[in-house]
């Protein structure tokens, strides 16, 4: 008797756990039916049905004004394997063509898609060279370009994308001080354009372009990949960095001359950017100069340095400011007879952090080396 109730009391128990396990794995497939579709959902808003991903590639849609400059642009950087032009997100997915678009009525803006190798080059070096040739603070209108289809936009395809881009507009957002329009939203719709608009610029060399034929080649030689130099937050930077790199990073103040840190630096080494690491200058640029700060002749990498006008304190100058981290850094001036080039980078010792030769390998600076020797 006790045999069975025993035996009863077991079955009774293995009943309730097997309900158990059957109701948690169908939640749990329920779950998972549920990311997947919201997966499958938002794979197909994005619609371009010229272009299939290979395996090794990343892909980014950006409209910057006239296609034909900035595909010329885009395919000139180190690790794009491909720039294609195009219309991107009208307001239907009916295929479209360039007479079409120049109507200003069917929403699409010229765009190009970029594919490119993400071991060679990441998806912020690309955004961030995007923003140096667009003006972000007009609408529908690039150069002497105007009209919807002229809208600057960031299209991205993918969840990872959409984090890279919104934390490198929210950066530029920082900079635009006359307003922030480029649009951020996922791709849609793309549809590549007339054969006559493809490689345009190689086809046509005199051909017309917004974009300058020095930002053409400064595309061509990034020595600098930005996606690992992040700036922290606000509240972090206040505890980590002293007042006066503070002051001069995020509040673009000015340190005495002759009474900061780096201004009579000899040793052979890097100088980063005190805010997120991002190597800056060389000291085989450094030299010697009479203004009482750091002086150098140029940069590692000109593209990981942003250029503003200063109007401030009643005078006219170039303002200097890091790619990545949006520091304040100095001026550059031109015709300084006690450069070797003429050249003036006039930089602030509290926005820099300097690496001497023989700590490069270590800190993680090894590959730039060469810019040292």
């Amino acid at each position: 008797m006790r045999k069975s109730i025993f035996q009863l009391l077991v079955f009774s128990l293995i009943l309730v756990v097997g309900a158990a396990v059957f109701t948690l794995r169908a939640a749990e497939s329920r779950e998972d039916n549920e990311k997947t579709h919201s997966k499958e959902a938002r794979m197909t808003v994005v619609k371009d049905p010229t272009y299939t991903k290979k395996a090794g590639e990343e892909v980014i849609y950006l409209a910057g004004g006239c296609f034909w400059g900035l595909e010329k642009y885009m395919e000139g950087i180190p690790g794009v394997i491909d720039a294609v032009s195009g219309y991107a997100n009208g307001r239907t997915d009916d295929e479209v063509n360039y007479r079409q678009v120049c109507t200003g009525t069917t929403g699409y803006k010229e765009t190009v898609r970029v594919v490119y190798d993400p071991k060679r080059v990441s998806l912020e070096t690309l955004l961030f060279a995007f923003f140096k040739i667009i003006d972000p603070s007009v609408r529908d209108s690039q150069g002497n370009d105007v009209g919807t289809q002229y809208q600057t936009g960031v299209f991205y395809a993918d969840d990872a994308s959409e984090a890279v881009v919104r934390r490198v507009a929210d950066i530029e957002k920082g900079r635009a001080e006359e307003g922030f329009y480029v649009l951020i939203e996922p791709l849609r719709i793309f549809h590549r354009a007339e054969e006559y608009h493809q490689d345009y610029l190689t086809k046509n060399p005199g051909g017309y372009c917004h974009i300058t034929r020095e930002e053409m080649e400064e595309a061509k030689d990034i020595k600098v990949d930005a996606a690992p130099y992040r700036k922290p937050s606000d509240d972090e930077l206040k505890n980590r960095l002293t007042e006066r790199q503070y002051a001069v990073t995020q509040k673009s103040a000015t340190e005495p001359p002759f009474d900061n840190e780096y201004y009579n630096n000899e040793e052979r080494g890097i100088y980063v950017d005190v805010v997120t690491g991002e190597p800056l200058f060389s000291s085989k640029d450094k030299y010697g100069s009479s203004c009482g700060w750091p002086a150098f002749t140029k940069g590692i990498d000109d593209g990981a340095m942003i250029y503003k006008e200063d109007g401030s304190f009643g005078m006219r100058r170039t303002e200097v400011r890091s790619r990545a981290g949006d520091s304040h850094l100095g001026h550059v001036f031109t015709g300084d007879r006690e450069s070797p080039n003429g050249t003036r980078y006039c930089i602030n010792s509290a926005a820099l952090r300097f690496i001497p030769y023989e700590d490069m390998d270590k800190e993680g600076y090894g590959e730039f080396k060469k810019y040292v020797e």
